[in-house]
């Protein structure tokens, strides 16, 4: 335990400190982060890992889990690593534990049947014995400590026929042990794989997902261990640059539709909660793709939720209308409490949570998650 205790009063200082390193004099060894370009040239699997040349990026998983042994618990489940680039460039110091990247990452389960929601995150520099980003093509993607207090790590890796990903937080009581393997192609979410966030130059990402992949493994709350099965949903982006100054936030849907469509929609909103800029992909049962404009689709919250905890109020149901694909769905929250509250870093808020989808007629018509960040005060995604 003393040398549990000492990584964990390394791992404090340096988070603390990262920023104020020195810099190198020499103006040839400062860097400026680069910008997603509608020429970026994707290169796969290599992709899949780190691009350090970004100033931001995530590997971030949503899915739902039913168990094999008793089809009615379900469970919906987020797992995310960010990398967050703290400057471009050489620090000028000759150490191991000059890291120019911190290593967050988020976690959550939705218990439906026990109506619970259970949220842990870590955040560590990259640097020896707390985090590191692999590199192609070594299996491990990425990996980090577990939250402080607890033995273990959390894991992200690439197996050849899909990702392999774990977590464990003992104070929370949760763990996933999970292995997903590709079962539909890869969808570029924007044309080449560019993800415009506004008109403006600049506020684009690079953008891929998978949208279904087929998972399975292990659920674990207080103890009880439940192996499941299901289907995940993998969203890539690295950028280094997305919001504007006038945007705060956005609403994302990844969405299965029980017919074999999927559908993803953002739209982000200003300050003033006015949405000014949204896009959308549809994919159909055989792998096309269709990119929808903000004039393709309408979006209506039709319900709202205030956090007892934080006092944030979040839409909590949908209508959405394609016309040109005649689809009129509603979406609801399996869940009204599917927020995460973070500790770490900026402390941002926000609310991801599993959701069903229903037809006009009022039967299921699918699954997916929702995202919904930037409500409330101080809750501006720092990207």
């Amino acid at each position: 335990m003393a040398g549990r205790a000492l990584v964990a009063a390394l791992c404090f200082l340096t988070v603390i400190m990262a920023p104020e390193l020195p810099r190198a004099a020499d103006p040839e060894t400062e860097r400026q982060w680069v910008s997603a370009s509608p020429d970026y040239q994707w290169s796969f699997p290599r992709d899949h890992w780190v691009h350090r040349a970004f100033r931001n990026e995530w590997w971030y998983f949503t899915g739902r889990l039913v168990s094999r042994a008793d089809p009615q618990r379900r469970f919906g489940y987020q797992f995310v690593i960010f990398r967050v680039g703290l400057y471009p460039g050489v620090s000028g110091l000759a150490s191991d534990w000059d890291a120019a990247n911190l290593l967050m990452g988020h976690a959550a389960i939705t218990d439906k049947a026990a109506g619970e929601h259970r949220f842990s995150e870590v955040l560590y520099r990259e640097a020896p014995f707390l985090a590191q980003f692999g590199a192609h093509p070594d299996p491990l993607i990425a990996w980090s400590l577990a939250p402080l207090g607890t033995d273990g790590t959390w894991k992200l890796r690439s197996n050849g026929e899909g990702f392999e990903l774990e977590m464990v937080d003992r104070a929370k009581g949760i763990a996933l042990g999970l292995r997903t393997a590709f079962s539909a192609p890869r969808v570029f979410q924007g044309p080449g794989g560019f993800s415009r966030k506004s008109d403006e130059p600049g506020a684009a990402s690079m953008y891929y997902s998978f949208t279904r992949l087929d998972t399975r493994g292990a659920v674990t709350i207080d103890g009880h261990r439940w192996e499941v099965e299901g289907v995940s949903w993998m969203d890539r982006e690295f950028s280094s640059n997305q919001l504007t100054e006038e945007q705060t936030g956005w609403d994302w849907f990844g969405l299965r539709l029980d017919d074999g469509r999927d559908l993803m929609l953002y739209e982000l909103r200003t300050k003033a909660g006015a949405v000014d800029y949204g896009k959308g992909t549809l994919v159909s049962p055989d792998g096309g793709i269709r990119y929808l404009t903000r004039a393709d689709w309408k979006l209506s919250a039709t319900a709202s939720w205030e956090s007892p905890e934080s006092g944030v109020v979040y839409p909590a149901a949908w209508s959405v209308e394609v016309p040109s694909e005649k689809l009129r769905l509603t979406i609801e929250p399996d869940l009204a409490d599917q927020e995460n509250r973070s500790r770490a870093g900026v402390g941002m808020t926000y609310w991801e949570g599993a959701v069903t989808v229903y037809g006009e007629d009022g039967q299921r018509a699918g699954e997916g998650y929702a995202e919904l960040t930037g409500y409330g005060e101080n809750n501006r995604p720092p990207i």
